[in-house]
């Protein structure tokens, strides 16, 4: 299969009707965990046919090297369209620039545009002298370069670091998609209702760039809450007494986390979103039986 800008994928989709499904990957530490994720992970993962996946960059831009070459074998060897990720950390302009031409010459037609976590992952986010402060002015240095299909990042509750409030936020992020970003995945979340109010927002606004849900397969209680408590997404009461009572069930956390992910996935496509983005923390066995579970394929 040719690999595609994410965009075109997306007008195909729609105009017949389907959505878009990707997968999201980190690269891992280990040769062991890349050879796992790519001799294991990918190819049951692909038995269910999604229409592209992506690769993160790591906290502090430490992995960028790495996430282009996973980039690369991803659709020389698997014929998969991947996305790079790419962050403003720790990066002058001229550093960006030549990780863009190395993705340019790897045949990569995707990035994700993201200012980035702090080096480390927390902590207060310092501008590079020479680099970026907002990935606004990524996106629009990318659009400037030229050749990518440019996605961005979306936060349906506000982003963490934004202390005015999520419609500020959200308004930001329409004047970010108004600097060349072709599309936006959001950040995970637990209530629909936070993602639809989020895109009915932005479409008042005038977004027309499609904004795929991301989404969680909880694999454990203890997980799922340090990472929320990380990236400020709410869990709500409910899901977060469930969670309590499965604390020490790994087993079961996960039996009800593919349950969860598919009614979370099944109303969302009822309500319109043309896509699903599913966060995979490097297993296959959730997300292929939630996809399976919504009979997409």
């Amino acid at each position: 299969m040719p690999i595609q800008f994410i965009r075109d994928l997306h007008a195909a989709r729609r105009a017949a009707g389907r959505p878009v499904i990707s997968f999201e990957f980190f690269p891992p530490k280990t040769d062991e965990g890349e050879k796992n994720l790519l001799e294991k992970t990918l190819p049951a993962l692909l038995e269910i046919q999604p229409d592209y996946c992506s690769v993160t960059y790591g906290a502090g831009g430490g992995t960028r090297e790495k996430t282009l070459g996973i980039v690369d074998r991803i659709q020389r060897e698997h014929g998969l369209t991947a996305m790079s990720h790419l962050t403003c950390v720790n990066a002058t302009r001229e550093e960006i620039h030549s990780v863009v031409e190395q993705a340019r010459a790897l045949g990569i037609k995707n990035i994700l545009a993201l200012r980035g976590d702090p080096p480390g992952g927390s902590g207060e986010w310092k501008k590079t002298e020479g680099g970026f402060e907002y990935s606004y002015q990524l996106v629009s240095y990318l659009r400037e370069l030229g050749g990518f299909s440019i996605g961005t990042a979306g936060f349906p509750e506000g982003h963490i670091a934004c202390t005015e409030g999520r419609e500020v936020d959200w308004r930001r992020l329409k004047a970010k998609i108004d600097c060349g970003a072709d599309f936006v995945i959001t950040q995970l979340f637990f209530d629909n209702d936070d993602y639809f109010r989020f895109r009915d927002f932005l479409a008042k606004l005038g977004n027309q760039a499609p904004i795929f849900p991301g989404i969680i397969p909880i694999l454990s209680a203890g997980q799922i809450k340090k990472f929320t408590a990380l990236c400020g997404a709410a869990i709500p009461a409910k899901l977060s007494a469930r969670l309590d009572a499965l604390a020490h069930d790994d087993a079961a956390a996960v039996e009800f986390g593919i349950e969860y992910a598919t009614e979370q996935c099944a109303g969302l496509l009822r309500g319109g979103a043309p896509g699903l983005h599913l966060y995979t923390l490097n297993k296959a066995h959730s997300t292929v039986r939630v996809v399976k579970n919504l009979n997409l394929h």
